[in-house]
């Protein structure tokens, strides 16, 4: 089989699934199973593919045409412009989360260098990465839940040469922390509500971990827990950064000013939600 039929015949097979976006998906799946870009396969098409070749490339397709994320497949997703590592024991970044991510850089802007920052529920540490990049004397520290997925964070950080800039802990929310304080605080929590679990795709459903997405009847639970918490370990004058998700802006405001901070808005993403709940410490 050549390239050119290989790439025509996965595309079948994933059209025949009635996935979105099978051109795309077949060829991203044909370039990473030969290690070559775009460019190389337009000018290979002729090229006969190798049977070790052949079969690696037919495994990745029917794994995408049971619905599992490319991302998983690759093992690759591509943050704030930044390649990082994904596995199964982490949430897929979405651009999404660029939002919360510029929204930092603002904050760190204005602020005396040797910054204190937290990030809550790191994940595949998608957050600290580009914060890190972009703001070398801001002094980090990312915590998570899951050890698998620490494992992933410490991955991506090695791969970036950031190691020795980002402190990992194992952690629910800032249990691990104690007393330590922070001047400003960042975290994409899960916050997808229970009773909108039958509105989610097979691909998140099936392949994305729950611990990751479901925060309780109305994706408030890990907000409750965090809000007030998070008040708590920041220094005077500190910021406070929360994703969140579709209609939850009044609940998140209610909580803010529940545990006492000011300075409160709200930053929309391209759709015009509210995407980014910032609040500050007196």
């Amino acid at each position: 089989m050549t390239i050119q039929e290989a790439l025509a015949w996965g595309q079948q097979q994933l059209a025949a699934t009635h996935l979105d976006k099978s051109n795309l998906d077949a060829r991203t799946l044909l370039q990473h199973t030969l290690g070559k870009n775009h460019a190389w396969i337009l000018s290979h098409l002729g090229d006969k593919l190798d049977a070790v070749a052949l079969a690696k490339y037919e495994e990745k397709i029917a794994r995408r045409a049971a619905s599992e994320p490319i991302q998983y497949i690759t093992g690759e997703q591509e943050f704030y412009g930044i390649p990082l590592r994904v596995t199964p024991a982490v949430l897929i970044p979405r651009p999404e989360t660029e939002h919360l991510v510029e929204e930092a850089l603002l904050i760190l802007e204005a602020l005396p260098a040797g910054v204190r920052l937290l990030d809550v529920g790191t994940g595949s540490g998608a957050i600290v990465i580009p914060i890190a990049l972009s703001s070398p004397s801001t002094r980090i520290t990312a915590v998570d839940i899951s050890t698998a997925a620490l494992e992933v964070a410490q991955s991506n950080l090695a791969a970036h040469n950031l190691t020795h800039r980002v402190r990992l802990l194992e952690s629910d929310l800032l249990s691990a922390l104690h007393d330590t304080q922070f001047d400003l605080i960042v975290s994409n929590p899960p916050y997808v509500a229970e009773r909108d679990r039958k509105t989610l795709s097979d691909e998140v459903l099936s392949y994305e971990p729950d611990q990751a997405l479901f925060a309780g009847a109305e994706g408030l639970d890990i907000y409750r827990r965090l809000v007030p918490a998070a008040a708590n370990a920041l220094a005077s004058g500190g910021w406070l950064l929360l994703e969140i998700g579709f209609g939850q802006s009044d609940a998140i405001r209610n909580l803010f000013e529940q545990a006492e901070l000011v300075n409160i808005r709200f930053e929309n993403d391209l759709q015009s939600i509210a995407r980014v709940g910032i609040a500050q410490k007196a």
